[in-house]
């Protein structure tokens, strides 16, 4: 017998995540010196992490022979602090991802469907089909999530239904008021999962408290990963009612979060500023990278988060040619954008040298 018909269906038609590749692995690859290679491809800060939360992770390290705390006790009585609501409606993960996985563990099955936009963050999609569920795609308006469409598609087979704002891969946001209204309006077998990853470079975010207070289906996820700079930690968190929270404790690994992630984690909530001056120069690089690609005669999304999605014609052609230039951005074919890159914001000398290479394959391309 062979190993597939051992196997569970839906894993043998299941998609994968596709990464961008590491620096190390494309200098291997095209015989680059790693030193001179600028990624602009995962969303990472340029700032780094704070001093604070490598302060606090150096600290775990020399622990390192010891188990985490396996109830991220510290983290999420920290974090309840923070946001003014009780440590029972946190629940913590490897990064915000294994959060949406949680999710899936306790709502869904075979014939269960959950709402999504197209295109979004993958993550919902893979998971809907890990767990044989049907994904319900949604169509952008105006690069936004079409919250009245996702509102008509849902069915009483829908068991969640997501909205990520920003939104990955467009860099765009659903206003505060028309997603608390959305929220509200859900039927009460719809959980809503709205993912807040990029939701620290928003000026005035929603606040999904209030949806909280009222007893509304909802979850809030959130990473560590962006403008905390500690992607390489793996470690975000989601918060809802205790009950919700409750019930992906149930389901989540022992010491799913490691010691060092969790330091780390305190350590950058601790360091309030460095937050705030990650989003001020994020936003500053937006604005220069959107004047260059403007001057180019590019096409782009206008952006809140941390990235911009740009037209460049042949987006894989074009990101292969920016990687052989040392250069990794992100080509989103895969996202139904094949002439669109997405660009992540840099330093302001890593968005010039992005803006003139550009420039160079771009007027290449055209004379070639």
């Amino acid at each position: 017998m062979q190993l597939s018909a051992l196997v569970r269906p839906a894993v043998l038609t299941q998609p994968t995540y596709e990464p961008g590749k590491p620096i190390e692995t494309v200098a291997r690859e095209l015989g680059l010196d790693p030193a001179g290679i600028l990624k602009l491809a995962s969303n990472e800060n340029p700032c780094g992490p704070s001093p604070r939360a490598v302060a606090a992770a150096t600290r775990a390290l020399a622990q390192g022979e010891l188990y985490p705390d396996g109830g991220c006790y510290e983290l999420r009585h920290r974090l309840a602090a923070v946001l003014a609501l009780a440590p029972e409606q946190f629940v913590v993960g490897n990064g915000s991802n294994e959060i949406i996985e949680l999710l899936g563990h306790v709502f869904l099955g075979p014939g269960d469907e959950v709402v999504m936009a197209n295109p979004a963050f993958v993550v919902y999609k893979l998971v809907t089909l890990l767990f044989g569920a049907r994904a319900v795609e949604v169509p952008l308006r105006d690069w936004r999530h079409d919250l009245p469409a996702m509102a008509a598609a849902i069915t009483p087979r829908t068991k969640l239904v997501c909205v990520c704002s920003p939104n990955n891969p467009t860099g765009t946001a659903n206003g505060a008021e028309e997603l608390l209204a959305f929220v509200r309006a859900l039927p009460p077998h719809v959980v809503a999962v709205i993912d807040e990853a990029y939701a620290d470079y928003l000026e005035n975010p929603p606040d999904l408290r209030p949806l909280l207070a009222e007893g509304r289906k909802v979850i809030g996820l959130r990473t560590f990963s962006k403008i905390h700079g500690l992607a390489a930690l793996r470690i975000g968190y989601g918060y809802a009612g205790a009950e919700l929270a409750g019930l992906l404790q149930r389901v989540r690994q022992p010491f799913n979060v490691n010691a060092i992630a969790q330091a780390a984690a305190l350590g950058a909530l601790e360091d309030a500023e460095f937050p705030a001056r990650c989003a001020r120069e994020n936003r500053a690089g937006l604005d220069q990278l959107g004047a260059a690609f403007t001057r180019l005669g590019l096409e782009q999304v206008p952006s809140v988060a941390n990235f911009i999605l740009v037209k460049v014609g042949d987006g894989d052609g074009v990101f292969r040619a920016l990687q052989a230039r040392g250069v990794i951005v992100r080509p989103v074919k895969s996202y139904g954008l094949p002439e669109w890159i997405r660009v992540t914001v840099g330093s302001a000398a890593q968005n010039e040298r992005l803006s003139g290479e550009l420039e160079r394959v771009l007027r290449g391309r055209a004379t070639a």
